[in-house]
């Protein structure tokens, strides 16, 4: 029997190991959880719930103004959603992406608000998003150009650290990963701000549970799109919007010999990624102009849960994490994380209006970003 490298946590896989730290333990804990305990996790999340895009107190934007600042007091973390506008094939909303993400977010903010100190969230500024050049043309999909979208994002992370949101997490559920890494270099070079910034591509922090069942998950297929995966979260959180009538199964068609570019998870730690490269399959309106690339008709509700409840457990302790090393009002070091000296930094690190604050909408530019 082979021994197991130090520092790593065995599973039930052969193939599958977790880190011996906190995210690794947490993890191997969903792993190794029956149904039962799945579904008190969900419960516990408010899964499922509607979508509470227009409920009062539920986003930064559908809150009263007092209560705003109330909240951030306790806690000053945001989770952003990003989403799109896409074809997910005739049996599932274009605004599925939205959606998933939207609901995780709730979902934590909702337990947070539990404990007291709930968590901030602000209303998706991506409904539409970026898209990747193989989803050209594809009706249904609204393609926003690449520098719009960073610079919407880099505008949105600005104005909610103006008014003290200096922990943000961008919570991405779309083919765009690239766009909002470079909004975050791109913010910080342009701007030189103390705080905690991060995007996750959520599917792919958890993406273990994603496996199919021959690699010890719950899946048939490996995750790609509008597929057994998407469709299991959307007859999870939104079944209502789901017509099951219309689901197909259709298969992509690449013209190199599997290995060289990973699924859309990452399951399988290849060269390159889905979106490093073009060319080596068919566009989207060629291959599988559906809109789904995999098998929708395979989905269902129960399938959707572990993953569900491992990222939600998953971003609450990266949530907790960050308070602990940083209270709210508090950021990290700024000589350490910027150019700029504490002293400078100062009055635009106050409480929004208070004696002496800042905007930094006022601060002298040292970086050497651009502006579109």
């Amino acid at each position: 029997m082979n021994k197991i490298p130090e520092g790593l946590l065995p599973t039930n896989q052969p193939d599958l190991f977790f880190e011996d730290n906190k995210v690794g333990r947490l993890k191997k804990e969903v792993w190794e959880s029956s149904d039962e305990e799945i579904d008190a996790i969900l419960s516990e999340y408010g899964i499922p719930s509607p979508v509470e895009w227009g409920k009062p107190g539920s986003y930064i934007q559908t809150t009263t103004r007092w209560q705003v600042e109330a909240n951030r007091k306790k806690n000053d973390i945001v989770f952003i959603p990003v989403g799109c506008t896409e074809l997910h094939g005739q049996h599932l909303p274009s605004a599925a992406d939205t959606l998933y993400v939207s609901a995780i977010c709730e979902g934590v903010r909702r337990f947070t608000a539990k404990r007291g100190a709930p968590v901030n969230l602000a209303l998706p500024p991506l409904n539409y998003g970026g898209h990747p050049f193989h989803h050209m043309g594809m009706p249904g999909t609204v393609i926003v150009r690449e520098h719009v979208v960073r610079e919407m994002m880099i505008d949105v992370m600005l104005g909610l650290y103006n008014d003290g949101f200096r922990k943000q997490l961008i919570v991405n559920n779309h083919g765009q990963l690239w766009m909002l890494e470079s909004a975050i270099q791109e913010f910080q070079k342009r701007y030189q701000l103390p705080g905690i910034f991060r995007v996750i591509d959520w599917h792919r922090g958890v993406r273990e549970f994603f496996r199919p069942s021959d690699r010890g998950g719950q899946m048939s297929t490996n995750f790609v799109h509008a597929d057994e995966s998407e469709t299991s979260l959307s007859l999870l959180l939104h079944p209502e919007m789901v017509d099951m009538n219309y689901a197909v199964d259709t298969e992509g068609k690449a013209y190199l010999p599997e290995g060289h570019f990973d699924k859309s998870v990452d399951p399988f730690g290849r060269p390159s990624r889905w979106s490093e490269g073009e060319g080596h399959f068919a566009i989207e309106i060629a291959a599988t102009p559906e809109g789904v690339v995999g098998k929708a008709k395979s989905g269902t509700a129960q399938k959707g849960k572990r993953p569900m409840a491992a990222i939600l457990k998953y971003l609450t302790l990266w949530h907790d994490d960050v308070l602990e090393a940083f209270p709210a009002g508090t950021v990290p070091p700024v000589e350490e994380v910027t150019l700029r000296t504490a002293a400078d930094m100062a009055p635009y690190l106050k409480e929004p209006l208070s004696e002496g604050w800042k905007s930094v909408y006022g601060l002298p530019r040292i970086g050497q970003g651009t502006e579109v």
